[in-house]
């Protein structure tokens, strides 16, 4: 008869150890298949447990399929077909490898958490509790509540000059969520068109959805019209208003030769990233390419991420009336991502106000940040073999070396002094012909009290190698 120890079970109730055993058994081939197992009781008796334990144990194994009961001539294992067993993992370590920690990481575009306006957000959000139960529990349509859209609407008209019908409004738990939502929507048949150098992530998500992309080339107004005809494209994803990671803004003389493009063929639209147009920091705001679009073939997004915090993942895109249509036609069954709790407090901080004056405020504070940060990199002698480009908007700028040295040397000496930066050729698709003695310099995460000795020490990784 089968036996089985009962020692040092570690809390591991008597069923559950009396069943992994005997499955073992039968995955094994300890226990052939079609061998009869012990009646209840007397295996009850011979293992010094009860018949409740024995029991639950066969009724386990009869659930899974190891064992099948067979009335009055009692139980069976199983016959199983023999293939390759995965082994059980280990248990996963309760400790994570942290992340490496730098002195000053210039390679981040994460806004500032200090700087969120957490009391204002808890009152509104104690304020939509006690008084919005009802819409609080309610299905939100699926394009997200209409009061956040209604305000988007207005926050939209009144900064980007986009007029939009809030129902051609669709909101959604970040960019990356409604990339997915459009690829269903235009069709996984297109090709899409994606700036070169640009956001990797970009192509990792349409990659990952299984559509084709081609990767366009840009001079110093952007992405160019001809590259991009040759690439046989349906669809632009561009950031016009501030390109990642080169900082070029596309001049109005290129946006209408995109738009041309667009109108070119019934398929066609342009994907406006906007991602971090509220902070130019010197100027009005660049008008947003979808408010020059009368053709309707611009679709706009943005996100509350760069605005309020990465944390708060709340992400919409206006689409023109034909694609809206579409969208609720289709995908209408899709429910909305993002919270009614968030939905209606964030209604409520840009309805009074609350988001004009944070952003006005971030705003402020970016360029004194910026304009701190080129002052110490002027005293560090930096600019002697450096130069800057795309200061004057958005929250990173490009830092152009000359020193003859190959970049990437550059970049594991700032590594050595504990200072992150990446190399531009680093977000090309095909490598330069030479090297690109280029940097991304995202500034908005670095601490105040840091930025001294942070640039002090990128100074000094750039500086070793300058010939007198």
């Amino acid at each position: 008869m089968l036996t089985y120890s009962f020692e040092n079970l570690g809390g591991e109730k008597l069923y559950i150890h009396l069943y992994r055993c005997i499955r073992d058994d039968i995955v094994s081939g300890e226990i052939a298949p079609g061998t009869r197992l012990p009646s209840k009781r007397s295996f009850a008796e011979n293992l010094g447990v009860s018949v409740i334990t024995v029991e639950n144990a066969y009724a386990q194994l009869i659930s899974e399929g190891y064992l099948y009961a067979v009335p009055k001539k009692g139980f069976f294992a199983a016959a199983l077909e023999r293939g390759p067993v995965r082994e059980r993992p280990a248990a996963p370590s309760a400790i994570k490898p942290e992340a490496p920690k730098y002195f000053a990481d210039f390679s981040s575009n994460r806004t500032d958490p200090e700087n969120f306006p957490f009391a204002t957000w808890a009152r509104l959000m104690r304020g939509t509790i006690s008084a919005q139960n009802a819409e609080l529990m309610a299905n939100a349509p699926c394009g997200g509540v209409l009061a956040l859209r209604e305000a988007i609407a207005a926050h939209l008209y009144a900064f980007r000059g986009i007029e939009s019908d809030p129902e051609r409004i669709v909101v959604g738990a970040g960019t990356e969520y409604l990339y997915g939502l459009l690829i269903q929507l235009l069709g996984f048949d297109k090709t899409y068109a994606l700036e070169d150098p640009g956001y990797r992530k970009i192509a990792q998500i349409y990659e990952s959805h299984g559509v084709g992309y081609r990767f366009v080339p840009m001079d110093g107004d952007g992405v160019r019209p001809d590259a991009l005809r040759e690439s046989g494209a349906d669809i632009l994803h561009i950031s016009p208003s501030h390109h990642f990671p080169t900082g070029i803004v596309t001049p109005a003389a290129r946006r209408y030769a995109l738009l041309r493009w667009a109108q070119e063929q019934p398929q066609r639209y342009i994907i406006e990233d906007d991602y971090d147009s509220e902070f130019r920091l010197t100027g009005r705001p660049i008008p947003a390419l979808q408010s020059m679009d009368g053709g309707g073939r611009v679709i706009y997004m943005n996100t509350f991420t760069k605005s309020l915090a990465a944390t708060i993942r709340i992400s919409y895109m206006v689409l023109p009336a034909p694609l809206a249509e579409r969208f609720y036609a289709r995908l209408g069954f899709y429910a909305c991502t993002v919270s009614n709790l968030e939905q209606y407090t964030l209604a409520k901080f840009i309805a009074e106000g609350h988001l004009e004056k944070h952003i006005n405020r971030m705003r402020n504070r970016y360029k004194w940040k910026k304009d701190r940060i080129l002052g110490q990199m002027e005293r560090s002698g930096l600019f002697r073999v450096a130069e800057t480009e795309g200061a004057e908007s958005g929250l990173h700028f490009l830092l152009r070396v000359h020193t003859g040295e190959a970049p990437q040397a550059i970049e594991r000496r700032a590594l050595q002094e504990g200072v992150r930066i990446t190399c531009l050729s680093d977000y090309r698709h095909a490598p330069p012909d030479r090297p690109e003695p280029a940097f991304v310099i995202g500034y908005s995460s670095i601490p105040d009290d840091r930025i001294p000795e942070a640039v002090e020490r990128l100074a000094r990784a750039v500086l070793h190698s300058k010939t007198p």
